[in-house]
């Protein structure tokens, strides 16, 4: 079972060097593994039910889309365990002037079925054919490995940042409260599911939005969406909701930029809970000149401990993701 999704670039897609945003992106991947996921899991006798996605593994964003050519985003169900579902999204656009195509990302997804009756209850997922004995033990391993790190993030998601009057306009340049950005948005029906619920692709793009303006505040330059770290769907928003976006500066390297952005949930309309955390993620972005070449990022100025805390933390994961990326470079070439 496949699915794809295929649709033109826009000019309101894109910023205005005319690279389509990453949220954008992340929409149309999110869009086709939910349907893709909603399908299989009503595709036996049972209770009717909507897939929610759960998780985002790290995206890389390989190369930019560009107003005018064409996104073809497809999504094939990799796993299946008795309650989730692990969908893998390619992307390519394709230049419809020359016909030339290049992949542009790669992503794996996670859903969970909730039932149409009772949203606070996770379905059985109908189990998949595999082709090898191979593909279900590997993907078992990426199933417990996605659950533990979910468990951790879970864990160490108490933080909070404070929003800032007029950002951008006081302090020093280049320090974590001047690029510090928020973004308010109340949950409306063209945002949800069927459940009534917002769609995981619709959070994401605020979260690509609200970390695309603290990056441009650091840089004042061109910049795009290079990478997207774990997205962890913590809790469902619901319908009538107001969301809170918060991104801020946590490291920088000679040419990358991170960002962590928080999304906080207020259900104040037919709920009395308070404010709670929904979704957390890290997003790398890399600044561009007029001709498209990257630029050096200007140092990130540090000046609590706990910025320098989480400056050393930023520090480590760049490592560790330069480190696989060479492993994977080395493999490459012996093959």
């Amino acid at each position: 079972m496949a699915q794809q999704l295929i649709r033109i670039m826009r000019p309101d897609d894109a910023n205005f060097a005319g690279n389509v945003h990453g949220g954008i992106i992340l929409k149309m991947i999110e869009e086709a593994g939910a349907i893709i996921s909603t399908r299989h899991c009503n595709s036996q006798d049972g209770e009717p039910c909507v897939a929610a996605l759960a998780r985002v593994e790290r995206t890389d964003f390989l190369s930019p889309v560009c107003i005018g050519e064409v996104a073809n985003v497809s999504a094939e169900i990799t796993y299946t365990s008795r309650h989730s579902v692990e969908v893998q999204v390619n992307v390519m656009s394709e230049n419809i002037l020359t016909g030339a195509k290049k992949v542009t990302n790669k992503a794996t997804l996670w859903y969970v079925p909730l039932s149409l009756k009772n949203v606070n209850k996770v379905v059985e997922v109908p189990p998949i054919q595999y082709a090898r004995k191979e593909q279900e033990e590997e993907g078992k391993k990426r199933y417990e490995e996605q659950k533990l790190d979910r468990l951790e993030t879970k864990q160490r998601n108490g933080d909070v940042i404070f929003p800032i009057i007029n950002p951008g306009t006081t302090g020093e340049p280049h320090t974590v409260g001047y690029s510090q950005s928020s973004l308010i948005h109340l949950v409306g029906p063209s945002d949800c599911t069927l459940l009534g619920f917002v769609h995981g692709g619709v959070t994401m793009k605020l979260m690509d939005e609200v970390a695309g303006i603290v990056a441009a505040r650091h840089c004042k330059t061109n910049i795009v969406t290079a990478s997207v770290d774990a997205i962890n769907f913590h809790e469902k928003i619901k319908k009538g909701s107001v969301i809170t976006i918060s991104g801020r500066m946590t490291f920088t390297s000679n040419k990358s930029m991170e960002i962590e952005v928080f999304v906080d949930a207020d259900p104040f309309v037919d709920e009395a809970r308070e404010r709670y955390r929904a979704v957390s993620a890290f997003f790398t972005y890399v600044s561009l000149s007029k001709e498209g070449k990257p630029l050096p990022v200007p140092q990130l100025l540090t000046e609590t401990e706990d910025e320098k805390r989480r400056f050393e933390e930023g520090k480590g994961r760049y490592l560790q993701t330069k480190a696989k990326r060479q492993a994977q470079l080395q493999q490459a070439a012996l093959q």
